[in-house]
């Protein structure tokens, strides 16, 4: 556990300075020949720290998890993305719960409540169950695929900046889990009227929701981000 050290407002010595808050100018001055990092919760600024593996490195404020380094992460999200994209498919197009009621059987796939609710004209609703389970996860499982791919066969583009900020924007929007939680509550409330069948549509779903979840935990943003900078410049030295 790694506890950074925070920059004082109050006395900055560094750079062959000795600097007061009395002289603004002297320390813009100053902080620019010196690389510092921003808590992203509370701005609090910190020296920069590249934890070891294993390590954690917290903000001695808040308290906030800044960077906790993952073994072989660039590796790990190369095949869980392809993993999870094989598996999106078939929990998506395959039945997930069947019923039989009066020798009458229905089967469900992931779509079907989507089109239920658009059929009982609810839009929004529609639309928003539609993006948050089916649309955003896919994208998601797409950028992974495609930054994770370039940065392991160390492929500069000039697009991986955009693609890991819509990543990171869509973190918040994949949302398999509570969908998750609809089926199960759906499935119990089900088996009061009569016996379900479970597809192979359904154990797609799980195996994707747990890779999905590994994707999640074992990304390191910020080997990611000095990946993509080395990557760049790189490409722009080549030029």
């Amino acid at each position: 556990m790694i506890y950074l050290c925070r920059y004082s407002p109050h006395l900055i010595d560094f750079c062959n300075y000795r600097i007061t808050t009395q002289h603004p100018d002297n320390i813009t001055k100053a902080m620019n020949c010196t690389n510092y990092d921003a808590c992203p919760e509370c701005d609090l600024l910190l020296n920069n720290s590249s934890p070891r593996l294993g390590e954690k490195a917290y903000c001695p404020r808040c308290g906030l998890l800044l960077s906790h380094p993952k073994k072989q992460s660039v590796e790990r999200t190369f095949a869980l993305s392809i993993a999870g994209f094989i598996l999106f498919f078939p929990s998506l197009l395959l039945p997930m719960v069947g019923i039989t009621v009066l020798g009458s059987a229905n089967t469900g796939i992931l779509l079907s409540g989507v089109i239920a609710l658009f059929k009982e004209s609810m839009w929004p609703v529609a639309i928003v169950v539609f993006l948050a389970s089916i649309l955003f996860p896919l994208v998601h499982l797409s950028l992974s695929l495609l930054i994770s791919g370039h940065l392991y066969f160390n492929r500069p583009n000039r697009f991986l900046v955009h693609w890991m900020h819509w990543m990171q924007h869509l973190d918040e929007w994949v949302m398999l889990e509570v969908y998750m939680l609809g089926i199960i509550v759906a499935c119990v409330k089900l088996m009061a009227i009569a016996p379900l069948q479970f597809g192979w549509g359904l154990y797609a779903f799980i195996a994707l929701l747990i890779i999905t979840t590994q994707l999640t935990a074992g990304l390191d943003k910020k080997l990611f981000w000095h990946h993509i900078a080395l990557l760049q410049k790189g490409h722009n030295h080549g030029r």
